[in-house]
């Protein structure tokens, strides 16, 4: 990423790489503010649309996005979980409220509520 940076600034006739040469690159390369790109996006956006934020296996969404399975598992989602936009579960993929806000989507009724269930009181 940092040598596609520099790429745009050369271009761009930029001699010293500053901040707003720098975010101006990112804009260019369609990375947003907390680091995110295209490919990072329609991640989110599947699972979200389609699947109402999960829980989704990961092959379901390798064949949605028409990407390999080692790609998103080594590629998009180490940085999505840093992030704190997804969780990896035995179920399948969960998106994390803060996904959903950060793509502007709101979080389907009871996100997260049944994830520890089998935790609950009724069974003490």
């Amino acid at each position: 990423l940092l040598r596609r940076v520099r790429d745009f600034a050369a271009v761009s006739g930029v001699k010293v790489v500053d901040a707003g040469a720098a975010d101006a690159a990112l804009q260019r390369m369609e990375v947003d503010a907390r680091g995110l790109d295209a490919m990072d996006r329609r991640y989110l956006g599947v699972i979200a649309r389609d699947f109402q934020g999960g829980p989704v296996g990961v092959e379901t969404i390798a064949a949605a996005l028409s990407e390999p399975r080692d790609a998103l598992e080594d590629i998009i989602e180490p940085y999505l979980i840093q992030q704190g936009f997804l969780q990896r579960t035995p179920r399948g993929r969960l998106l994390t409220a803060q996904a959903f806000a950060h793509i502007g989507l709101s979080p389907p009724a009871g996100l997260g509520a049944n994830q520890l269930d089998f935790l609950g009181d009724d069974d003490v």
